[in-house]
């Protein structure tokens, strides 16, 4: 216990040091990562951390980002980036595989671990890249999409490079694997070697060697595979658009924030399960369920409560990456490192720049794509692992090519820095248009949906409006539904829903929670955290609009405010008065009320009460007497020709009226 709190207390330490003065410096926060795990890499190697170890569990990190990103991307828009998808993506691992394997040849290696090298080495990180594209507000440019379509691929790219690489092993290190499992063997403990490479080879659950992975493949016969594969997908896809409704439903009865959380975690985590159960990638099963529950209004919660655990995971998988270099092999060979790594760059980005100009993607996205693929991926270390254990790559080339993938990794973050500071400035401002790519769902956020949100979705939608309307009741969502009414199911007055709900490029929030506390939190918290959404506040009474204007609200609207000036004309009219008459004091007494109460709520306390408020009581007096004498007397401010209840009525109306009367 003692130790697993000690490494929790360094990779903590680290990260909270390192990060805020990367990102005070600009370097972004995936470099503090790096940083850190290099700095604690001595006290790791003096303890005898598993770092590999530490890092395949945090690799759960990519999926949970790869998880979240299915979720804001819904099944059409999918379907419209199919051309980059297959095009810019398919070209971009072909051509920098092929391209890759021909310099492996010509620095004599066999044609089949030069393809291995080329594969490896031919993905990106897509933590990395994602990561700092959504820092730096870059995902919705042109060369955010291209990057996130070319990345997209190679996720999916990853699946067949498992099945291809174990055919291209080499018969001599065949032999020499099969000779240290049988040295091995003779003590009981079988291939206890980590697979040569001290990984535990076979990652994943994909390889046959080892007799102790979980699988539902192992044996089954090619077409068998296939057809439990597509089952598996299946299953993910039917049961995310079927299941997933009734089951949160349930859940939510319980209105117990942990439970939920509980619930989307082993959401994920039985996805990547069943995925590594044959032989897929978790992180494209993962991202195939995001992409099914776009259009579930359980998505912002499921979003904001995975988003944390993503975080964490993937800085560690960051400080994991930085504490794995092998310094004493970097040294040995620094030289030829370096230049592997910068050629690897350049390769990569040549590459990439050309299909940035053949798919016309223009001006400073052109070198934003390129630069911010040119690395190699965090797949790496899982196929140069898998390599290894099925014979394919000799474990000296592996470990230098290790090294490679890392030092590119931890290279990326300036090249986003090259790109900031001398290629977007050559190119004007590379802010991507925010009317244009903002949604149109994002623009209003209704906060609670009952008989007060309701009307205000309602006249909004017969508008031709999309609001995203946030509500935390299940039994809600099942009539709204019926209804055709978008809602998301969720606590509208955390912080981090509002956030996944869009509060950043929202316009309006109209909250219309019906609790008084919650109310004001929310109100405070947006106006506090983002001052240029107009936050328009349900009032419950008069003393709770003071505290809405404290907390910097200044378009308040009293719950039966407006209902009880109805009833107010009304009694008016029933006393005999005219209804052009009723209609015009009524109009004077709401304006008139509307400056008191900007007058009073400078004068409220709440921790006085309003009856020993002696300021209060008597400014309350004298508005009080002015109401009087505006709504009995004839105020000048009102005494205007131009000044009427209605627009007049028409000759024909007037006519009827008095036929009606006779």
């Amino acid at each position: 216990m003692g130790e697993l709190l000690f490494l929790a207390f360094v990779f903590l330490c680290a990260g909270v040091i390192a990060v805020p003065i990367a990102a005070r410096l600009g370097l972004g926060s995936v470099l503090g990562y790096l940083i850190a795990g290099i700095a604690i890499s001595p006290v790791l190697a003096l303890f005898e951390v598993d770092v590999v170890s530490i890092q395949h569990f945090a690799e759960f990190g990519v999926v949970m980002m790869l998880f979240l990103v299915g979720l804001e991307l819904e099944p059409r828009l999918l379907w419209q980036m199919r051309a980059r998808l297959l095009g810019l993506g398919g070209l971009q691992v072909g051509l920098t595989s092929l391209a890759l394997m021909g310099i492996a040849m010509v620095m004599g290696h066999p044609w089949s671990v030069a393809l291995a090298v080329g594969l490896v080495l031919a993905l990106s990180s897509t933590a990395i890249v994602l990561q700092t594209l959504n820092e730096k507000g870059l995902m919705k440019s042109d060369g955010g999409q291209g990057s996130f379509s070319v990345l997209l691929f190679q996720d999916i790219a990853v699946i067949p490079m498992l099945a291809l690489i174990p055919l291209l092993a080499v018969p001599e290190l065949t032999e020499a694997l099969s000779g240290a499992a049988d040295g091995h063997g003779a003590d009981g403990h079988g291939s206890d070697d980590h697979d040569s490479d001290g990984h535990g080879g076979g990652d994943r659950g994909s390889d046959s060697h080892g007799h102790g992975t979980m699988s539902l493949v192992e044996g089954l016969a090619g077409w068998q595979q296939a057809l439990v594969t597509l089952a598996a997908i299946a299953l993910v896809a039917v049961g995310g658009s079927v299941l997933t409704r009734p089951i949160f439903n349930f859940i939510a009865l319980a209105r117990l924030r942990e439970i939920f959380v509980a619930a989307a975690l082993l959401l994920v985590i039985g996805i990547a399960l069943l995925m590594t159960l044959v032989g897929l990638s978790p992180a494209l099963g993962t991202f195939l369920a995001g992409v099914v529950l776009a259009n579930s209004e359980y998505r912002h919660e499921l979003e904001s409560n995975i988003d944390p655990f993503k975080g964490l995971l993937l800085g560690l998988f960051f400080i994991s990456v930085g504490a794995g270099i092998d310094f004493e092999l970097l040294y040995a060979s620094l030289g030829e490192t370096i230049a592997l790594t910068l050629g690897l760059l350049a390769l990569k980005g040549a590459v990439l720049y050309a299909l940035a100009t053949l798919f016309r993607i223009g001006g400073a996205d052109r070198w934003l794509l390129s630069l911010s693929l040119a690395q190699a991926g965090e797949f790496g270390f899982v196929l140069l692992s898998f390599t290894v254990a099925n014979a394919v790559l000799p474990k000296p080339l592996a470990d230098q090519l290790l090294l490679v993938v890392a030092l590119s990794m931890l290279l990326t973050p300036a090249l986003f820095i090259l790109y900031d500071l001398v290629m977007a400035p050559r190119y004007g401002s590379t802010e991507p248009d925010r009317e244009a790519d903002a949604m149109p769902e994002g623009s209003i956020i209704i906060a609670g949906h009952g008989r007060f949100g309701g009307i205000v979705n309602r006249m909004l939608r017969s508008l031709g409006h999309e609001p995203v309307v946030v509500d935390y009741s299940s039994a809600q969502l099942d009539l709204l539904r019926t209804f055709g009414v978008r809602v998301y199911f969720g606590d509208a007055t955390r912080p981090d829903l509002m956030h996944a709900a869009g509060i950043e490029s929202a316009s309006i929030l109209v909250v219309a929670i019906d609790d008084r506390e919650h109310i004001t939190a929310l109100v405070r918290y947006v106006r506090q955290t983002h001052p240029h959404v107009h936050v328009i506040a349900r009032a419950v009474n008069r003393t709770h609009v003071y505290e809405l204007y404290a907390a910097g609200c200044r378009d308040i609207i009293r719950e039966t405010f407006d209902s009880s000036v109805r009833a107010g004309r009304s009694a008016l009219e029933a006393l005999g008065v005219h209804p052009f008459e009723a209609e015009r004091k009524t109009r004077q007494f709401v304006a008139h009320d509307r400056r008191q109460i900007a007058a009073l709520a400078d004068l409220y306390d709440p921790d006085v009460p309003i009856h020993q408020n002696a300021a209060y009581v008597a400014k309350t007096k004298e508005v009080q007497a002015e109401t009087e004498a505006l709504m009995r007397g004839q105020d000048p401010a009102y005494a205007n020709l131009t000044d009427r209840g209605w627009s007049p009525p028409s000759l024909d109306d007037v006519d009827a009226v008095t036929r009606a009367s006779q």
